[in-house]
């Protein structure tokens, strides 16, 4: 066999095999091996180690688009300075995902504009870049999947698809108030996730007022009791993000104006 054909062999080859980086590399890896007296394994492994971290590459690429994670509310674009030093020392940790592996929860709690969601989602960017599939939802959204999939009879085969999903962030929960038929279905996709796989929820009601999202009081309590007993609990307080921007702004059209 010709040098030319095995060439053209081994691309056919590596097509067949699904080795895309093997593909477009190996003949520029090749002259370099050449050029430095590589051993046969070290151009091997050089070609492996390639093909690891655009796989791993593109599978973060699908994880994030997966998660449908906010692209600007990221670690870096997080102002943590505005955080009490308690809440950055708990993201901190958060941030390495180990929570994960126990199927623990985080719930964060705080008045609308102080970067609940924000941080919430800086923990789930940083959890799709560690390979972990995440997805965000805002809480009314996922009543309606769940709703749509009971009455369809799918409730079951719902909840397990959602089991491929090692987080489900849930925005604002108790941002809409539902009626018993959503409270149920959110109920038992808590049920279902509770010790087994982790939740990530943002609420502007502290537990106190869960009887509004839940109605009835036995309810209400088991859903804290299922949510709180492996979880960690971030308090954000402050003045609201948005009012500081707001103030910013108009102090700044008024410094121009003069």
């Amino acid at each position: 066999m010709s040098q030319a054909v095995a060439k053209e062999q081994l691309g056919v080859f590596l097509k067949t095999l699904k080795l895309p980086s093997f593909a477009a590399d190996h003949g520029d890896v090749a002259r370099l091996a050449t050029e430095e007296s590589w051993s046969y394994e070290r151009y091997l492994a050089e070609l492996c180690e390639r093909e690891v971290a655009d796989r791993q590459e593109r599978r973060i690429e699908r994880l994030l688009r997966q998660s449908r994670l906010p692209l600007e509310k990221t670690k870096e674009t997080l102002d943590e300075s505005k955080l009490t030093a308690k809440v950055r020392k708990q993201l901190g940790t958060l941030y390495e995902g180990g929570f994960l592996k126990q199927a623990e929860n985080v719930l964060t709690f705080g008045l609308p504009g102080r970067g609940k969601t924000h941080a919430m989602c800086a923990i789930g960017h940083e959890l799709v870049r560690q390979g972990h599939a995440v997805w965000f939802v805002a809480a009314y959204e996922l009543v309606q999947h769940l709703l749509r999939a009971k009455r369809e009879l799918e409730l079951e085969r719902l909840i397990k698809r959602l089991d491929r999903f090692e987080a489900v962030l849930i925005d604002d929960i108790g941002y809409v108030q539902q009626d018993r038929e959503e409270m149920e279905v959110l109920f038992t996709f808590l049920s279902a996730r509770y010790e087994r796989r982790s939740v990530m929820i943002t609420s502007n009601l502290v537990f106190s007022q869960w009887e509004k999202i839940f109605k009835d009081p036995m309810t209400t309590a088991c859903a804290i009791d299922r949510l709180v007993h492996h979880a960690t609990i971030l308090e954000l307080t402050g003045s609201s993000y948005r009012e500081q921007e707001a103030k910013r702004r108009s102090r700044a059209s008024t410094k121009g104006a003069k």
